[in-house]
């Protein structure tokens, strides 16, 4: 995917500036791709990205600069193994006039000793993650990004269709899930995880997917994800081999309930918090909260899990162009679980559903 790396850097420093801080400091990972739309292998031998209020460089391992050079005409820093980056690192800082910052966002996965390192040559400056920088920025997606997280969805739509039509008695989860992953390969995507949970193995949320194999009256949770285009899918659905098991149906309501619930309660301006209480509620009230043991959501853009977080907690304010799932379940152990998942796009209106598979629970015939 084309990544408009100039705007981007220009909205970053926009939020620097709104937030005071005088250096961004990212490593290769997902802040980076998306700014950058590439980043260097990631290794033990420190590589930054230094944003400052003007002007960007990297602190780039010689082994890197050359492959890196090919997708950037960024500044490098380099340094060589056998004199470290103490040197480059300085360097680097003076050409981002960052050299004296006094608050910097770190990047939160980079290495711990990368971050020591950058720490060691700012003294005296304060430090936080990128939530008020890069990640606000990443949380509403663009246009560009919708249509590659909507061409995603429908990869996983049919991934599933596929995963429906091989259910059968007998079937293993693995064999199942080799399916899938088939599918999602013949469409020029990377599978990404697939949970397959067959009768009391459905009871755990996340399952790994084993040996078990599929018998009559199993109902089966299908939690899948592939990547296609720098982006992921993530969908779950609900197969049961002829009979559901005894208080499916009810219970399979009380889920969709809780779906709808927190689809009507997912508005621009609304807290995280309220829309996982929307759903939540709906389960407690119906008698099985205890048995909804995770949160509502989670975002998806770039990385399969990133915020905004629907969590019970959360006072993130939900705003247009956020990315999220909404997945209640309810397990029982020992006997079945039940999660319905859909991914969405938050609209001046509400919610826009990116798949187009219903949430009806399949039916395989015996």
């Amino acid at each position: 995917m084309t990544v408009d790396t100039k705007g981007r850097l220009a909205a970053l420093r926009g939020r620097m500036k709104a937030t005071g801080t005088d250096l961004v400091a990212v490593a290769p990972g997902s802040h980076m791709d998306w700014l950058l739309g590439f980043h260097p292998h990631p290794d033990e031998r420190p590589c930054l990205l230094l944003v400052g209020p003007e002007r960007e460089a990297f602190l780039m391992p010689v082994l890197n600069a050359e492959g890196t050079r090919e997708s950037t005409d960024i500044a490098f820093h380099t340094w060589a193994d056998a004199e470290g980056p103490d040197a480059a690192l300085a360097a680097a800082l003076a050409d981002v006039a960052a050299a004296s910052a006094k608050k910097v966002a770190l990047d939160e996965t980079m290495r711990a000793d990368f971050a020591l390192l950058l720490l060691g040559a700012l003294p005296d400056a304060t430090h936080a993650f990128t939530p008020e920088t890069v990640g606000a920025l990443r949380m509403r997606k663009d246009a560009t990004e919708y249509k590659a997280l909507k061409m995603n969805a429908s990869i996983a739509d049919r991934a599933m269709q596929k995963a429906f039509a091989s259910v059968k008695p007998g079937i293993t989860e693995k064999e199942l899930a080799a399916i899938i992953r088939d599918h999602f390969a013949s469409e020029g995507a990377t599978p990404a995880f697939w949970i397959v949970g067959g009768g009391p193995n459905g009871a755990f949320p996340h399952h790994q997917t084993g040996e078990r194999k599929l018998a009559e009256g199993d109902a089966i949770v299908i939690d899948i994800g592939g990547r296609k285009g720098g982006f992921p899918s993530d969908i779950t659905r609900m197969a049961v081999i002829g009979q559901p098991p005894e208080g499916y149906g009810q219970i399979h309501g009380i889920v969709e309930k809780a779906v709808q619930a927190a689809l009507k309660a997912a508005k621009p301006g609304v807290l995280a918090k309220e829309v996982d209480a929307a759903a939540r509620n709906v389960i407690a009230d119906a008698g099985y909260g205890e048995f909804f043991v995770h949160r509502t959501g989670h975002g998806l853009g770039i990385d399969g899990h990133e915020p905004p977080y629907i969590t019970a907690t959360s006072e993130a304010v939900l705003e247009e162009g956020m990315v999220f799932s909404i997945e209640p379940g309810i397990y029982l152990p020992g006997r079945f679980g039940i999660r319905l998942e859909e991914i969405v796009i938050l609209r001046a209106d509400g919610p826009e559903i990116l798949s187009d598979l219903p949430r009806d629970l399949h039916v395989v015939q015996v």
